[in-house]
């Protein structure tokens, strides 16, 4: 066993460098189980849902340019979850929203941490089915088209360059659930 296991790793500061809109971040300076500090930099986000929506034998997907990579992404509908709301709610509503779709069955299939090396970031994986059509509610900052794809060719189109790591994430947690 390794001698740092017991270690509590006391956070001695911890500075907010700064704040956007979007997300905060900075430091804690932390002593390590040498008894040493380091500043540990993080960035932390609101929670944030990733939908999986299956409409026959057809996954429903957002493509969309992410200026951060400078690529258009084919992606599962996703968004920030809101105070209150649990991860089913928000994926219903994001899925609403940004497909035009409202779903009859939604699923949390897991909620994990995220890059934990650098992020402060939840995120929850909700699969959906039972699909109807409904008005999309595009926010102002969305410009994305609807896009479908066959079951059988969903691993492979989430594959396909850029890689989403949530697309990958919902499309293989959905594959070991049984539901594609």
């Amino acid at each position: 066993m390794n001698d740092h296991a017991d270690h509590d790793w006391p956070v001695l500061e911890s500075e907010t460098e700064y704040e956007t809109g979007w997300y905060t971040g900075g430091y804690d300076l932390v002593e390590q189980p040498d008894g040493s500090t380091k500043k540990y930099y993080w960035a932390e986000l609101p929670p944030a849902v990733v939908v999986l929506a299956r409409a026959g034998e057809e996954l429903v997907f957002v493509e969309q340019y992410r200026p951060t990579i400078r690529e258009t992404c084919l992606e599962c509908v996703a968004g920030i979850v809101e105070d209150g709301e649990s991860y089913t709610a928000a994926g219903a509503r994001e899925l609403r929203e940004e497909t035009g779709f409202d779903a009859d069955v939604l699923a949390q299939l897991e909620t994990f941490d995220v890059a934990t090396g650098v992020l402060r970031h939840e995120r929850g994986i909700v699969y959906a089915e039972g699909l109807t059509p409904v008005e999309r509610d595009l926010d102002d900052n969305e410009f994305l088209s609807v896009v479908t794809v066959p079951v059988d060719e969903a691993l492979a189109a989430a594959r396909e360059g850029p890689a989403n790591d949530a697309t990958l994430e919902a499309v293989l947690l959905a594959r070991e659930e049984g539901l594609l």
